[in-house]
């Protein structure tokens, strides 16, 4: 990597990548001064929307404004390819490649083959997409290793929340022993409304007119998408080495207004609970909703706020709460990740 030009390719450019983009240009200033680096976007890969490449970097207001007027990349550009993702995360010639396409949540692919691509041709990778790394996290982790590379993932389960990071970077030594959450918003949200005495399609539908319930929403309601969270935490966290297969698993699609109240009258109130632990040195990983008494911190995270608890042997337990993120969280995990990259590049 030259320590003046870093040259990044982004894979998938929806609403991460288009916040991704306004803050490397709002920050091009200040990463220069600090890292003696200039930034560019040599690639921009989508499946609907074109693609772009240019060796001496795109120019991303014009990318930006492509995308606002005509809903994708000008035809006419110069730098407008036919190219599919894979064959950028091949061909292109970057340091860093950008993870950021929609997930598969019953496979991880075609993320992981982007990332594997990228790591053996010595290439550092950045995912926001959770497939990878919960379906094959060790794979990579270990591809990285073995081309010492950088591979980062801040986003894939708490936004631009640091979790991963603050593992890493700060409680070092420390054996994490379990972990304890609340991470799908939408779950949160229709519990709440249900709560409320309205029934399922109104809440979907609300959550959807206020923009945080997918159109598809079942992969949150049936809890796969809380699965593939904490599968994605154990396997980092606690070297779990699992799939969302391997969670147990249990959504809210059950769940009634009676049994709300019911609970509500022993002093409780629902969540669906992310959960990983240790038993005979094996980590048993489950989703599913549970009590939780009113006076309890997990019982106030509500709307699209989420929180995890990080137990360790040396710390004790550490939690950390996500208070109701927008698109611009999730942007600068993304952001946050390249900064590692910038940081530890020369390390």
């Amino acid at each position: 990597m030259n320590s003046n030009n870093v040259k990044i390719a982004i894979l998938g450019y929806g609403n991460v990548g288009k916040a991704f983009s306004k803050l490397l240009i709002e920050k091009e200033n200040e990463i220069f001064e600090r890292y003696n680096s200039k930034v560019n976007v040599v690639a921009i890969s989508t499946k609907s929307k074109g693609c772009l490449v240019n060796e001496n970097g795109i120019d991303l207001i014009g990318a930006l404004n492509d995308l606002q007027t005509l809903n994708h990349f000008d035809e006419s550009r110069s730098d407008y390819k036919e190219m599919s993702s894979m064959e950028v995360a091949e061909n292109i010639d970057y340091d860093i490649l950008f993870e950021l396409t929609p997930l598969k949540i019953f496979s991880g692919q075609p993320a992981i083959d982007h990332i594997s691509a990228a790591l053996k041709r010595k290439r550092h990778a950045i995912s926001a997409n959770k497939g990878p790394i919960a379906w094959a996290f060790e794979q990579l982790r270990d591809l990285a290793a073995e081309n010492n590379v950088l591979f980062y993932y801040e986003t894939t389960v708490m936004d631009g929340t640091p979790v991963f990071n603050l593992v890493d970077e700060t409680l070092k030594f420390c054996k994490v022993t379990e972990i304890k959450g609340i991470l799908n918003s939408t779950t949160n949200f229709v519990l709440e409304e249900i709560a409320k005495g309205k029934s399922y399609a109104e809440a979907i539908k609300e959550g959807k007119k206020r923009g945080f319930v997918e159109e598809e929403p079942s992969m949150d309601i049936e809890g796969w998408d809380a699965a593939a969270k904490t599968a994605a935490l154990l396997n980092v966290l606690m070297k779990a080495n699992i799939t969302p297969y391997d969670v147990d698993r249990k959504g809210i699609e059950d769940i009634t207004y009676e049994q709300i109240k019911e609970a509500e009258s022993r002093g409780n109130v629902i969540k669906l609970i992310c959960y990983g632990w240790l038993k005979d040195s094996k980590v048993i990983a489950r989703v599913r909703p549970e009590e939780i008494h009113k006076n309890s911190l997990l019982s106030n995270i509500n709307g699209t706020t989420s929180i995890v608890s990080i137990t360790t042997d040396l710390m004790g337990t550490v939690s950390i709460v996500e208070h109701e993120p927008e698109i611009e969280q999730t942007a600068y995990g993304v952001f946050s990740d390249l900064i590692r990259v910038l940081s530890n590049k020369n390390n």
